[in-house]
């Protein structure tokens, strides 16, 4: 098994987010990089033609691209309703937490990896803020090691499950 790729924890809604941008590069954004090719091809010597190459280079970004989600939804698994305990964090859940360094309520939604992005306050349950809150229920207090040797503290206000 050391070739099986590790699987990747998704939503319901990463999972089909992903989905449908799979389907878009796959029937429309090919086509379209097909037509551009064609259309380049038209206009003769190739080895000086500045739309063939850019074609090109985004029919290679497309297939990369295609290729990537592929692998990640063939490895995707999707954290289902029934595996939600209502107040405990897991992925797929809503998090308000107080952050007692900088005196402030902070909030998250606790998603996989692939899905997480800071600016929308999504955070990873592999984080080390997402990893300490793992498996903790409303009022426990939490300590997160930090990368750089420090702790921080937060107590957890509210846990809900995410509506997708």
């Amino acid at each position: 098994m050391a070739n099986e790729a590790a699987k990747t924890m998704l939503t319901y809604a990463g999972l089909k987010r992903y989905e449908e941008e799979l389907h878009e590069l796959k029937v429309v954004k090919r086509q379209e990089v097909a037509e551009k090719i064609k259309v380049a091809r038209e206009q003769g010597d190739l080895s000086e033609n500045a739309d063939y190459d850019a074609a090109k280079e985004e029919q290679t970004e497309i297939e990369v691209r295609i290729a990537q989600l592929e692998t990640l939804l063939k490895n995707a698994e999707v954290v289902k309703d029934d595996e939600y305990v209502a107040g405990k964090i897991n992925v797929g859940c809503f998090v308000k937490l107080f952050d007692m360094e900088y005196d402030e309520e902070v909030e998250y939604h606790i998603v996989g990896s692939s899905e997480a992005n800071s600016l929308e306050g999504k955070i990873s349950n592999e984080s080390p803020v997402g990893a300490a809150l793992m498996g903790h229920t409303v009022n426990e207090t939490i300590e997160v090691k930090l990368p750089d040797g420090g702790i921080n503290e937060y107590k957890i206000l509210d846990v809900r499950k995410i509506d997708d």
